[in-house]
């Protein structure tokens, strides 16, 4: 295996990471102060930003493996940061 498939696999896993996380995200939006107990609304908050920091801290290890030499982003991966609003 080369070292250019290793960093491409390694890409891969972080854009299916930041598509979970995008739908655990969007799950936990829909359900924030929905509930009549405080401290569930609380918890659920605290749940959604931590999705948020998690999806913004995979995205920092995304760009730092993309290669610097490309002039562009590849349009996969332009359309996937699109979809996930990132």
């Amino acid at each position: 295996m080369s070292s250019d498939d290793y960093a491409h696999g390694r890409r891969d896993g972080l854009r299916l990471a930041l598509a979970i996380l995008a739908v655990e995200e969007a799950k936990w939006a829909a359900l924030l102060g929905r509930s009549p107990s405080w401290r569930t609304n609380q918890i659920r908050e605290v749940r959604h930003k931590t999705l948020q920091v998690a999806q913004k801290r995979l995205q920092t290890a995304l760009n730092r493996l993309t290669s610097k030499n490309e002039a562009a982003v590849s349009t996969e991966l332009t359309a996937a940061l699109d979809k996930l609003g990132l």
